[in-house]
């Protein structure tokens, strides 16, 4: 499976892809996981490896939970793969991206951000999500319709575009009442599909500008470097590498919808033919397959379980 590495992508899932027993085998298998584990509890003052690895389901789906957990297996898989799969991986990929909480996952694996670091600020991150949900708000989602006609119907209900997942998947956000008239909007309109969501609050929505006044503040205690690969951010779906703009991006993500499809069509038309999925889960899989029918598709969990 040889490829020359400047084809390569690596794309780190976001929150819901967490899955109780998650990384135990690896752990149990490899030293460098169990470390990788073990330097997660200690930045943390907690066991999160028992989490990932024994549950409760509903302790570790829980934001603050569920955010560092997804992102040290993910990381465990980033060097498990490295190690083990270096013709899958190649040595320095062409771009890396994260979807939502993975864009963190993707700074780390850039350089720019510090392990523990990352550990600590998603955590954070996640208990400011926790605290935001609070309110009467949440997200649906929409199966079918055009970006165009979304975006009037959020115009016309008062809720907000929140995820460009892949053409005809989509995920809105917004006060209950806003989804509420949303959804009235979208039947009537032949959108057969909306799904409300298991999530507590109206994330990438402006209603998260409080809780992005406070991330903010943890981002800027935090040691950011140059990235030393391209990774290509949620808000713009450009590239980023410098540290100021990293910290810029972090805090604008928190309240600006995910433009993964954006996303996936910088790195298709700047090079990449292979996207190695790296984590818990196939969602980022099914959802390239969609963007770009061309490019070839690897996930981490087909290769190490």
């Amino acid at each position: 499976m040889a490829i020359g590495t400047e084809a390569v992508a690596w794309v780190f899932p976001g929150q819901g892809s967490q899955a109780v027993g998650m990384g135990k085998e690896l752990a149990a298998r490899y030293p460098e996981v169990a470390h990788l584990y073990a330097e997660a509890d200690t930045a943390l003052g907690f066991s999160l490896s028992r989490l990932c690895w024994e549950g409760p389901d509903e302790l570790l789906t829980r934001t603050d939970h569920a955010q560092p957990a997804i992102l040290v297996t993910s990381l465990a898989h980033l060097a498990m793969l490295r190690q083990n799969y270096p013709e899958v991986t190649g040595n320095q990929p062409l771009f890396v991206a994260g979807h939502s909480l993975g864009e963190y996952t993707a700074l780390v694996a850039a350089g720019a951000l510090a392990f523990a670091d990352a550990v600590k600020l998603v955590y954070r991150r996640g208990q400011l999500m926790n605290e935001a949900g609070k309110g009467n708000s949440g997200m649906v989602a929409v199966i079918g319709g055009d970006d165009a006609l979304l975006e009037r119907l959020c115009a016309e209900s008062g809720a907000e575009m929140a995820n460009y997942n892949s053409p005809g998947q989509t995920a809105i956000s917004g006060t209950k009442a806003a989804l509420a008239s949303f959804t009235e909007l979208a039947k009537s309109n032949g959108i057969k599909k909306v799904i409300p969501l298991p999530v507590s609050a109206a994330f990438h929505s402006s209603l998260m500008r409080p809780m992005a006044e406070e991330l903010s503040k943890a981002i800027a205690q935090v040691e950011w470097t140059t990235a030393q690969i391209p990774v290509i951010s949620n808000v713009t779906g450009k590239a980023i590498t410098e540290a100021q703009a990293i910290r810029a991006d972090l805090t604008l993500q928190t309240y600006s919808p995910v433009r993964w499809v954006e996303s996936v069509r910088t790195m298709a038309a700047g090079g990449a033919t292979r996207f190695v999925e790296i984590g818990p889960g196939k969602v980022l899989s099914g959802l390239i397959k969609r963007i770009e029918k061309e490019v070839e598709l690897v996930n981490s969990d087909d290769i190490l379980k």
